[in-house]
């Protein structure tokens, strides 16, 4: 019994170097689309914006889902940081292209528009899921 839990702790270093690896991902992803969207996510969801919270969480979620699959996926943590990143530009091009199809999604996500706020983080994690369904190699 002891041998054996001393030899699931040996995971613990590996675990904290992915994890490490995705949360940095994570924070750029969260940079570069606080960055390329016309409306700040942050003051409007400290002001209660329900359809900016709801489009940013969605982000996030189609961002986190396809990195997972990396995680899960990889064969070493570089390996991990590559896959991880090509999800991070599929993701964010989503936004882009997103934004190019409905011109008005940013001013209608600033004005709380629920309907929006939800389209695009369906969107969101509807390519997530496909990204991350992409990766499992």
């Amino acid at each position: 019994m002891l041998a054996t839990t001393l030899s699931s702790l040996n995971g613990i270093p590996p675990f904290l170097a992915y994890f490490a690896v995705a949360i940095v991902l994570v924070l750029v992803f969260v940079c570069i689309y606080i960055w390329i969207t016309p409306h700040a996510e942050m003051a409007l969801i400290r002001a209660n914006n329900s359809a900016a919270a709801l489009a940013f969480g969605g982000a996030i979620i189609g961002f986190a889902l396809p990195l997972s699959s990396a995680i899960t996926n990889s064969l070493s943590l570089l390996d991990c940081a590559v896959w991880g990143a090509v999800a991070l530009v599929v993701q964010i091009l989503t936004f882009v292209v997103l934004r190019v199809v409905l011109r008005q999604l940013p001013e209608r996500i600033d004005n709380g528009e629920m309907a929006a706020g939800i389209f695009a983080a369906t969107v969101a994690i509807a390519v997530g899921l496909i990204n991350a369904a992409c990766m499992s190699y």
